[in-house]
Parts: C-alpha cells; sequence; structure tokens
C-alpha cells in the first residue's frame, strides 16, 4: 500500500529446509512471472520448466545413505575459503541420492590425528589448493595415508603436487622431494616452476590463469569419469610437475593420465590399481553444478560410497524369506 509496488509483486520469503529449496518457493510465489513481466522477457510456451530443479530438490530429501568426506586444507578456519569445494561435493551426493558431511580438517595437525582412527572413519578425502609452505608436510602425509589405506581421494591443484611428491618419496626413492615453492634447495624438485615463469617478478596475472584444454589417456580413470578424451578445465596456479621427473615417477606407478595437448605440462595423475586417487592441476570444483555435479566429484563420492557400504556391511534384505535363510 505505502511503496508503489503492485500487490502482484509482493513476494513473501518464507523460510525453507534448504537453500536448494529457495528458488521453489519463489516460483511458487509467482517472482520468476513478475521478473519476466517486468522486463519484458517472453516466457516459454510450455510455462516455466523446474522439473530438473525439482528432481535435485527430491535427491536431497529423499537421500537413503550417507558419506563422511573429509577436506584437508590449511584455512579451514575460513570454511568459505572452500565453499566451491564442499558444494561439489554435496551436488555428487545429489547424483547418487547420498547425503555429504563434510569434515574439515586442519593441515598442520594431519601428523597426530594418523596417530588416531580420525581418517579411518573418512569414506573419502578431498586435498584442496592452497599456496606456500604451512601444512604442506600434512597433506603430503594425507596423501600417503590415503594412498596406503585404500581411501579414496582427489587432489586439487596443490593437492595433485603433494601426492607426486608422496609418490616421489615414498615409491620413486627420491630422497628429500619436494616442491621448489615450499624447499627452494630440495635435491628432487619434482614440482618447480617452468621455464617461462623463472624470470616473473610481478605476480598476479602472470600465473597460469583461466581455461586450458588437456588430452586424456584412453582407458584411464579420468577418462572413463568424463566419458571423453578431451577436456577444458580452469586453472590457476604457478608451478607444474617437473617434466625432468616423469620418467621416474611413471616407474613407480604414477599413471599420467592427462597433458597438455603439446605434452609438456601434466594436467591429470592417478593410481591403477587404487580405488580412487586421482589429481588434478585444476579447479574443477568451479565448473560443478547441483543439477550437473562434476565427474570427478561425481567418481569420488561413488567410490567413497562404495568405501561406506564395505565398512558398515547392511542388514540383510526384508524382503528375504527369512525362513527359508533358517
Amino acid at each position: 500500500m505505502l511503496c508503489d509496488v503492485p500487490m502482484e509483486a509482493v513476494i513473501a520469503a518464507v523460510d525453507a529446509p534448504s537453500i536448494y529449496e529457495i528458488p521453489l518457493v519463489l516460483h511458487d510465489e509467482g517472482l520468476d512471472e513478475v521478473v519476466c513481466r517486468t522486463l519484458c522477457i517472453d516466457e516459454p510456451e510450455r510455462g516455466i520448466d523446474l522439473s530438473g530443479w525439482e528432481q535435485v530438490v527430491a535427491r536431497l530429501a529423499n537421500a537413503n545413505r550417507s558419506v563422511r568426506i573429509g577436506v584437508v586444507g590449511k584455512y579451514v578456519n575460513l570454511p568459505d575459503a572452500y565453499l566451491s569445494v564442499s558444494e561439489a561435493l554435496r551436488h555428487a551426493g545429489f547424483h547418487h541420492w547420498a547425503r555429504v558431511d563434510v569434515e574439515f580438517l586442519q593441515a598442520e595437525d594431519v601428523p597426530q590425528m594418523l596417530q588416531t582412527d580420525r581418517f579411518d572413519r573418512l569414506d573419502g578425502v578431498v586435498i584442496p589448493g592452497g599456496f606456500g609452505e604451512r601444512g604442506i608436510e600434512g597433506k603430503i602425509a594425507a596423501a600417503r595415508y590415503a594412498r596406503e589405506h585404500q581411501i579414496p581421494c582427489l587432489g586439487l591443484c596443490l593437492g595433485l603436487q603433494v601426492m607426486v611428491i608422496d609418490v616421489a618419496r615414498n615409491l620413486a626413492g627420491l630422497r628429500g622431494a619436494n616442491s621448489r615453492e615450499v624447499d627452494p634447495t630440495t635435491p628432487a624438485p619434482v614440482i618447480d616452476l617452468m621455464t617461462d615463469q623463472l624470470d616473473v617478478g610481478d605476480l598476479g596475472g602472470t600465473m597460469r590463469l583461466g581455461a586450458y584444454v588437456a588430452q586424456l589417456l584412453p582407458g584411464s580413470q579420468v577418462a572413463a569419469a568424463y566419458g571423453k578424451e578431451v577436456v577444458s578445465e580452469r586453472h590457476r596456479h604457478r608451478y607444474e610437475v617437473n617434466p625432468r621427473f616423469r620418467g621416474r615417477l611413471e616407474e613407480a606407478g604414477l599413471l599420467c593420465s592427462g597433458e597438455s595437448p603439446d605434452g609438456r605440462l601434466v594436467e591429470f595423475i592417478e593410481l591403477p590399481g587404487h580405488p580412487f586417487w586421482v589429481g588434478t592441476q585444476a579447479h574443477p570444483e568451479f565448473k560443478s553444478r547441483p543439477d550437473r555435479p562434476h565427474p570427478l566429484f561425481r567418481e569420488l563420492v561413488a567410490s567413497a560410497l562404495a568405501r561406506a557400504d564395505g565398512r558398515l556391511p547392511r542388514l540383510i534384505d526384508l524382503d528375504v524369506d527369512v525362513g527359508a535363510i533358517s
């Protein structure tokens, strides 16, 4: 009455059980119709179709399984720093009709955690990106534990780099292997600056930033996840897998399952025989959507669900004739 807004344009933003239900709530209030009419946007002839979004909400509301995924980060006191990662995990959960419980783990505390059963209770691990030396040894320890104990693990950017360092130290026998970002004097810089970055003094936008194409190895886990052999992902980093050590790493069992089109840069790694131990130099979390989970997160959660089922066997099917069993 007093704000010059037509009655039909007054929208109630009522509380919803989940943020994902808000679009449906606002649709029921007619907000989309008001916006289209005000901006002179023609509505679809068959009306506004939110069936895809309704499916997302239905999968969230009717999740019949759950998994616990640990995110080993350096900035866990500021969980919004990993919001895109935790949301990508939840999107993958929607795909599998599962609830993903995200547990943030301080990288610096990982060595102490490994003395308890903290990691054994996880169904999967994500090692996200970051900069600087703090917490790096904890991330490397997490990668190694996940590798040795068959825990599904996905490494993102720095996460791939610490996975490579773990393989270099503990499988390839490269003592003191490290990233030159962390230890400029390391005798085995398996992660290093590329030649064209050596003289860069003004950082900022000079890093490898934005979308880059990668060629995936046919038959690899990542190629199977994507369902294709050429992909484009977003990047934000400066250090790369050092090609000088690639042969030694591959001899130790690491599979470089994706590379730049010219073959110079390693973009994806994995460990054959492991349920899911995959790393990418990119940030795939940025491309995940609630109704289109990113393939790597989707497959990580699938592997985590398999681990959860193995650790916590289900009761017998209630449809089975119990009398016949006895």
